[in-house]
């Protein structure tokens, strides 16, 4: 479809269905601005093809915009996090009546949760392939794109309709809908150039100062081509290719062109600019490393170690026994944060932003349960080693029987709250 006015007349139609399930295309493998490219709808008994780029741009998908914030048209996706992000970004769509494929076969248990896997189980259909590492972008496009494209959407409404009875089955669709929930509430920060992004380039850090100047240069120089032709930035050069450059720190073409990776092309384009780059780091030696904020993590005290052994001895378990994948049931980053956090009470836990939210309706009192007898545990420990070490202050031991007073009373509360639930 190419035409706004026909494509006004497809979202009149669709705000008329009770179900409309979706697919996007983009082409971020090809360019440095990504963008989409195509987007997939399909009813029960219709499908089209909406190319934006033919209609104008993603911003003359307006007429859509009615479908995904109505209430009464479910839309359904499958791994719908790339798809909404890039719908919201290009076109400034907000999503209502979500269903996502893929997180309900993650929360029901399936070991392969790709949309061919499930296609294949429960309706013994194979997906084509081709076509996946496609340019989207690229027009016309090809009967296999078309047919690739159309294949994301056809099967989506009839298994959504069986991974929901599923789920009802197992008492999970509540969980999926807290998902789906927060995925349509979900905003993300405009992307913005990392300049110091060399560094997490694997091996740079092991570089001594000269070598990392050189790769911050190539680095940026990189960058800075790779908007220029508007091409990612690994198809103007390789990581590997940067960190070739930066030991051998060649500043002559000739030498250049023997490095691995550098093709006659990329000597012709860019050689001088490259050999530029390696002076410019000669000149001036890499000052001492900054610490990456994403790698920055606290170091956890003995407690709070011992702590998220208990939550781990827990999970597993746990997971186990509702068929789970263990970072489905409750990620580390989730651990992590009960075990910092050593919350007393539900209320404490549903103020940690990493917790889902049916995580802690479902599961708050026995997560509470193992960290209070946890604490007991480890306070009758004390007393114990306390005792042993011929600890006699009256204070301090009345502290410690106190202490372990109060984690015991804690742990015969949560006990009997989890024996409730």
């Amino acid at each position: 479809m190419t035409d706004q006015k026909a494509l006004a007349a497809v979202a009149k139609q669709l705000l008329r269905e009770d179900v409309v399930a979706f697919d996007t295309e983009a082409d971020s493998f090809y360019h440095y601005y990504d963008k989409v490219c195509l987007v997939q709808v399909a009813t029960r008994d219709q499908c089209w093809l909406i190319d934006p780029l033919e209609i104008g741009g993603p911003d003359k998908l307006s007429a859509l915009a009615p479908v995904f914030s109505s209430p009464k048209v479910r839309v359904l996706f499958h791994a719908a996090e790339y798809d909404i992000y890039v719908l919201k970004r290009d076109c400034g769509f907000e999503f209502t009546n979500l269903f996502d494929t893929m997180v309900s076969a993650q929360l029901l248990g399936y070991p392969a949760i790709g949309l061919a896997a499930l296609i294949e189980k429960h309706f013994g259909v194979s997906l084509p392939k081709d076509e996946q590492r496609s340019d989207w972008s690229r027009r016309p496009l090809t009967d296999k794109q078309q047919s690739y494209a159309a294949s994301d959407v056809l099967y989506l409404i009839k298994l959504a309709e069986k991974l929901e009875k599923e789920l009802v089955k197992a008492r999970r669709l509540e969980w999926a809908n807290d998902e789906f929930e927060t995925l349509c509430g979900r905003r993300w920060p405009d992307r913005e150039f990392d300049e110091l992004g060399y560094l997490k380039i694997k091996g740079a850090r092991s570089m001594d100062p000269v070598e990392l100047a050189v790769l911050r240069e190539l680095y940026l120089l990189r960058d800075k081509r790779a908007r220029e032709i508007d091409r990612p930035p690994f198809k103007v050069l390789g990581n590997r290719t940067l960190l070739e450059i930066s030991r051998a720190q060649t500043t002559d073409l000739d030498s250049l062109g023997e490095i691995k990776g550098i093709t006659e092309l990329i000597l012709k384009r860019l050689g001088k600019d490259l050999v530029s780059a390696v002076k410019k780091g000669l000149r001036k030696p890499h000052g001492p490393i900054p610490k990456l904020e994403t790698s920055a993590r606290r170091r956890m005290d003995r407690r709070t170690e011992k702590r998220l052994a208990a939550l781990k001895d827990w999970r597993g378990p746990r997971a186990e026994a509702l068929k789970l994948d263990p970072g489905v049931l409750c990620p580390n980053a989730a651990l992590e944060a009960i075990a910092w956090a050593n919350p007393t009470n539900a209320e404490d836990m549903k103020g940690l932003p990493e917790l889902k939210c049916w995580l802690v309706r479902e599961f708050s009192d026995e997560i509470l349960g193992v960290l209070a007898r946890h604490d007991a545990e480890t306070a009758a420990a004390d007393e114990t080693e306390a005792t042993e070490a011929g600890e006699t202050k009256p204070r301090r031991s009345r502290r410690k029987r106190s202490g372990s007073s109060r984690a015991k009373a804690r742990a015969r509360k949560a006990s009997a709250k989890a024996s409730k639930g």
